[in-house]
């Protein structure tokens, strides 16, 4: 009876280890399942939600206020400098080009800032900077409804300068006049020097752009300070600065080049 119950106790003793031992083994099982579905889910979860990345600014929020005004009549500009060019001494026969500026881009403090004021011969100044007489336009840093300007000087063989303004949108001439302020000296300056310019500015332009790809916004005949002459040629870039070229008008070699980091 004592030996009967000795073993039935070894017995209950082995069998409660037995049990202990497979709750032990279930328990470390279902940590380790739980700590792979947390490892999955957190896994997925990555997916779904990606790593937070650093915004990078666009172009246009980097452009300072100068490259933003020169984007702003590019992109409203159809008419190219060549066919205005083409435009303007074809309204005064037998005239060449002394200079055809886009208004808007770049233009000096006593010029409107934009073309907004420019698509009516009464609302803008002149291109050599002087007001027209009734010059009631109101400036703005984007073209207005008739859309940006292209401003030429021709002049005929005797020097007499034309302005001519034509619509850089649809190509259209808004005004031809002959300037009224030219003295006889005036004349024979410019004469002069288109004497000298045995280059076209269409040739100038070619060789500025062939230099800094881009668009001609400005070109204009300058005198090498008593060294013959220029052509003073403006780029744009795609990213919207302007490079300045100096365009010996005899030969067409680059004598000088700036670009305006503004």
């Amino acid at each position: 009876m004592n030996s009967a119950s000795s073993r039935s106790r070894t017995l209950q003793a082995v069998g409660a280890l037995s049990l202990a031992a497979a709750t032990a083994l279930l328990m470390t099982g279902c940590g380790q399942s739980s700590d792979s579905a947390s490892s999955a889910a957190t896994s997925e979860a990555a997916k779904v939600v990606p790593q937070k990345q650093t915004t990078t600014p666009s172009a246009t929020a980097q452009l300072t206020e100068d490259q933003q005004e020169r984007k702003t009549v590019l992109d409203a500009t159809k008419v190219t400098f060549d066919d205005a060019a083409t435009t303007a001494t074809g309204e005064v026969a037998g005239s060449k080009l002394v200079e055809l500026d886009l208004e808007g881009v770049d233009d000096d403090d006593n010029q409107s800032p934009s073309p907004t004021a420019t698509g009516s011969p009464t609302g803008s100044p002149s291109p050599t900077g002087s007001p027209s007489p009734t010059g009631t336009g109101s400036p703005s840093a984007s073209p207005g409804a008739d859309g940006p300007v292209w401003a030429a000087e021709v002049a005929e063989k005797d020097g007499t300068i034309h302005t001519v303004r034509i619509n850089a949108v649809d190509g259209k001439v808004i005004e031809a006049r002959v300037d009224a302020d030219q003295d006889a000296d005036d004349k024979k300056q410019t004469a002069d020097r288109l004497a000298q310019a045995t280059q076209t500015p269409q040739q100038a332009a070619k060789v500025a752009t062939e230099k800094k790809k881009g668009t001609v916004t400005s070109v204009s005949l300058e005198d090498n300070e008593g060294d013959g002459v220029i052509w003073q040629v403006d780029v744009v870039g795609s990213d919207w600065k302007k490079t300045t070229f100096d365009v010996d008008a005899k030969n067409d070699t680059i004598v000088r080049e700036e670009t305006d980091e503004d």
